[in-house]
């Protein structure tokens, strides 16, 4: 008998989930398929614990780029996440949608077909804010019912309110909310999370249906092609746990989820891409889109790290005494650093320009915080990393197959900073916040700033100190990008279907025709909600479309996965 599901979703991270739960709201019955492991973990649920498992652990996928030249000779990592939730379980729970102007900029490059749903600010709005339940904020731009509970830092590090009145020093305004009419400023950010305990695409979304027979979940169900017939996605074979590969089939469609580095990977596996790589792997196709896999974007990420005059900040609170200390705290009295996600504060400016919208992000980590292939290169001590991001970076890169092999992780490409612009932004963005680093009231807690050489901030340096430091933000997007039918880059139709391949979509990152200034979670989310939106015909109208809020004190189990 073949198993048969009104829609298959690959992939259960941030944007399958949300697309998961709507179709299954709406009464379809849908297969979520998830290569990772359950989200339930202690480390997972609290705010911090990521910070014990980002540097080596089974709840995250290493993917290891090829040397990349301009950075001479460098590889580097790019972690994502191998769990129900996907990068909403895992990441630093930063609530960030990016600028209207990002939208309006997809609604330029998309609209002018007959069919087009809209892609601007207008469009997306709604999705935010009927997914959100915020804890402060309630009106045109901010929802307070939603199921994705967003709130305020439940603990804010010293270090992190002196970076906030430095910046402020420099001349940048205090902004109380990044989400709000302004991005430019300084202030702290929102969470994904509340009470200690995080606010996952999974528990948000997927916990609520906990007791619905139309939805059925499959852990370490990694999927290996998409089945294919007379130019239709059927289905998908995938394997379990044990090794053994199952063919399940879609009624309606398949909908790909699994990320902007593993869809474009699946589609080639399947025979959907650039006609003449597949080829070199023996891989028949059956739509050649060139643009798949191609059009890589990240947001490139540079550390300016200080060492400590005192014991600020978070260093060794979350081993030994102090541990359990914090760990008692928090039982006790529902207070104290277990609250905080790590990253409490940051700043949206353009050194270049400042009444322009910004080109640079930052984080304040009151640790030092580094990479895996750099973490010996700077002593760890009490201390405080500002990480500089370029926002609207200008660099592409691209995925591309390995092998046919589908156990073989894709060839990945990020080319961080390649591009001169971007270069030219970080520099810039560098110089800012080393000043943050001289400015009153943070200049009194630094003994001196390790990285870079604060006596030699020539072009040549900074890029040196960038070359040696640049990683990931952790949000690659953009490689099955959206366009108009004259774009032969373009993989996806404006409504999130594979062209030249019917009943299949993408709803994940990777549909990004550019991304969004800041980070990405929520835009992943929108983007589930969205495909839903163009498959049922049915707008976001109301909280109930994701399934009933639970209880901030309810049950956070996820109990139909098999």
């Amino acid at each position: 008998m073949k198993e048969r599901f009104d829609y298959i979703v690959v992939g259960g991270g941030s944007s399958g989930s949300v697309a998961a739960a709507r179709l299954v709201n709406e009464g379809r019955r849908v297969l979520l398929l998830e290569g990772g492991y359950s989200h339930r973990h202690p480390l997972l649920d609290m705010p911090p614990g990521i910070f014990k498992m980002i540097n080596g652990s089974k709840y995250m996928r290493y993917h290891h780029t090829v040397p990349q030249e301009h950075l001479d000779g460098r590889v580097h990592d790019i972690p994502q996440a191998n769990v129900l939730g996907g990068g909403s379980s895992v990441n630093a729970q930063v609530y960030m949608r990016g600028r209207p102007s990002d939208y309006d900029e997809w609604h330029e490059m998309l609209h002018g077909e007959n069919d087009y749903p809209g892609w601007g600010w207008a469009d997306v709005l709604p999705h935010f804010r009927t997914m959100e339940g915020n804890n402060r904020f309630y009106n045109e731009l901010h929802g307070a019912d939603g199921p994705l509970l967003v709130s305020d830092p439940g603990h804010i590090n010293d270090m992190s309110r002196w970076f906030v009145q430095a910046v402020q020093a420099l001349g940048e305004p205090f902004n109380p909310d990044f989400n709000g009419p302004k991005q430019r400023g300084v202030g702290f950010y929102q969470f994904m999370n509340r009470r200690g305990r995080r606010s996952s695409a999974a528990y948000a979304f997927l916990a609520p249906l906990a007791e619905n027979p139309n939805l059925v979940i499959r852990l370490q169900s990694r999927v290996r092609r998409i089945e294919i017939q007379n130019g239709r996605a059927v289905g998908v074979t995938y394997r379990d746990a044990r090794g053994i590969d199952h063919q399940v089939y879609a009624d309606g469609e398949v909908i790909m989820a699994s990320g902007a580095l593993v869809t474009p990977q699946l589609l080639m596996l399947s025979g959907i891409g650039p006609a003449d790589q597949l080829r070199e792997h023996g891989i028949p196709c059956v739509a050649d889109l060139p643009g798949t896999g191609e059009n890589l974007i990240d947001h490139p990420e540079v550390p300016l790290i200080a060492k400590a005059n005192g014991p600020y900040g978070y260093y060794k609170q979350g081993v030994g005494w102090r541990m359990l200390l914090n760990g008692i705290h928090f039982r006790l009295f529902g207070s104290g650093p277990i609250l905080s996600a790590g990253v409490e504060a940051g700043a949206f400016v353009n050194p270049a320009d400042p009444e322009s919208e910004p080109t640079i992000q930052a984080f304040c980590v009151p640790i030092v915080y580094l990479d895996r292939d750099t973490l010996d290169l700077v002593e760890d001590t009490y201390g405080l990393t500002i990480t500089t991001v370029v926002v609207k970076p200008k660099s592409r890169g691209y995925v591309r197959l390995r092998s046919a092999n589908p156990d073989d992780m894709p060839l990945v490409s990020p080319n961080l900073l390649s591009h001169p612009d971007d270069a030219r932004a970080m520099i810039d963005g560098q110089r800012f916040f080393i000043r943050a680093f001289q400015a009153t009231p943070l200049a009194e807690r630094i003994e001196r700033i390790s990285i870079p050489d604060p006596n030699d901030l020539s072009d040549e340096a900074i890029m040196k100190h960038c070359r040696r430091f640049v990683k990931t933000n952790y949000h690659p997007s953009g490689t099955c990008r959206m366009g108009t039918s004259s774009d032969h880059m373009a993989v996806l139709d404006s409504r999130l279907r594979v062209r030249g391949i019917e009943n299949l979509r993408v709803c994940d990152l990777s549909a990004m025709p550019n991304i969004n200034a800041g980070n990405t979670n929520a835009p992943a989310m929108m983007l589930g909600s969205r495909c839903a939106e163009l498959i049922t015909g049915r707008p976001t109208t109301s909280t109930s479309q994701f399934g009933h809020r639970l209880s901030e004190q309810g049950d956070m189990s996820v109990a139909t996965i098999t």
